[in-house]
């Protein structure tokens, strides 16, 4: 995976029931081949869904690097994550899908990368839609902030 090139899969992307690992691994798999271009692997996001799975960033990147597949690979974090509730997951994506600045300098961050972007989508609130338009896939316009 070339992320000078191309994208990483979008957050919403899920992986047995996981959002945002699909991107993770692609992240992973970049910047184990050097070519992650602007992509930070681990970021932020990529913390937070090691965290909730008790995995670490060196156990991962071993596992992405040592499994051929993305069925492997999904397989191996399946194993090795904390078992979850079905609906502690599903709150868990909700809780990612939905988070957006959590300060005023990072609220100014997303205004200034935004406006770079599209200005006249203001109804965009989340990480997850700032990311998904600047990588060019369609956000829908949301009648009330996501």
């Amino acid at each position: 995976m070339d992320l000078r090139t191309s994208f990483p899969r979008s957050m919403n992307c899920k992986l047995e029931g996981y959002v945002h690992l699909a991107r993770m691994i692609d992240k992973c798999r970049a910047t184990l081949t050097g070519t992650e271009g602007e992509y930070i692997y681990p970021c932020p996001m990529d913390d937070r869904l090691l965290e909730f799975a008790g995995i670490t960033v060196k156990q991962f990147t071993a596992a992405v690097k040592a499994n051929p597949s993305d069925e492997a690979r999904v397989s191996w974090f399946i194993g090795a994550a904390n078992a979850h509730p079905q609906a502690e997951v599903e709150a868990w994506n909700r809780t990612m899908l939905t988070r957006g600045p959590s300060t005023p300098d990072k609220q100014a961050y997303f205004k200034k990368l935004l406006d770079s972007i599209d200005p006249s989508r203001t109804d965009l609130t989340t990480w997850v839609d700032l990311q998904d338009l600047e990588e060019g896939r369609p956000v829908p316009k949301r009648t009330t902030p996501s």
